[in-house]
């Protein structure tokens, strides 16, 4: 079975690097990945709550707080991108760093349209349950034209934030996505879609690792996996939240 993902932590590489080695050992399990993504997100959760009072007690060191986990996020993602069998470890600093950053964006759009962090939290676990539910049921099925469109939708959508994070950096702006207006409202509502639509890719291929015998540090890596996702799909759908508030 040929493994494709959006998710830019899973790849077709990152199975193959590690089939057949756990031949000698123990194999991962779907419960235990859903065990280990339920601990970061209990991590993810106790970071941002570190930034949120910060933020309480004082604006400007929470966003001290933001930018490092941020870039701490940024960082150690890659690396357990590139050393999955790290992912025991790097994976809790990534959720307790992302944490960090998700905390200080939360506080800040909760300061000026109250409420909104509780809709977006309950809007990312709905959609995550309705996507599982769709998943398990067969209703969505990732075959591979499925997952070849959302492997382009999400890289197209990942070169237009590169450009506008480029054009940022010289003071120039991509009109109409950021806005409140139908087009900027607009585009997030495709980008959430397409973040959920990775749920069901993900839940994939955590479920066709657990029958491929993978190791059991992989766990641990799908788990990362998720969390990334997850962390992507809150962060547009408040950006949606916010927009619809402007």
């Amino acid at each position: 079975m040929e493994l494709k993902t959006s998710n830019p932590v899973f790849g077709e590489k990152t199975w193959g690097q590690v089939a057949g080695t756990a031949a000698m050992g123990e194999t991962m399990t779907v419960q235990g990945a859903m065990n280990r993504a339920i601990a970061l997100l209990g991590l993810v959760v106790i970071g941002a709550a570190w930034t949120w009072f910060a933020f309480l007690r004082d604006p400007a060191s929470a966003w001290l707080w933001m930018i490092i986990g941020l870039i701490g996020g940024l960082v150690v993602c890659l690396v357990t991108v590139f050393k999955m069998e790290w992912a025991p470890v790097t994976a809790p600093i990534y959720a307790a760093l992302e944490g960090l950053a998700i905390g200080g964006i939360s506080a800040n759009l909760e300061s000026l349209y109250p409420g909104i962090v509780i809709q977006a939290v309950g809007l990312t676990f709905g959609t995550c349950f309705i996507m599982l539910l769709a998943y398990t049921s067969g209703v969505v099925k990732p075959t591979e034209r499925f997952k070849a469109g959302v492997i382009a939708a999400t890289g197209a959508i990942f070169l237009v934030y590169l450009v506008s994070l480029v054009l940022g950096i010289f003071g120039l702006r991509v009109p109409y996505i950021h806005d409140s207006g139908i087009i900027g409202i607009g585009f997030s509502l495709v980008v959430v879609c397409i973040a959920a639509l990775n749920l069901v890719l993900d839940f994939d291929l955590i479920d066709t690792g657990a029958r491929q015998g993978m190791p059991r540090f992989m766990e641990w890596y799908a788990a990362f996996a998720l969390m990334v996702t997850l962390i992507w799909l809150y962060i547009e759908i408040i950006n949606l939240l916010s927009k619809l508030r402007r």
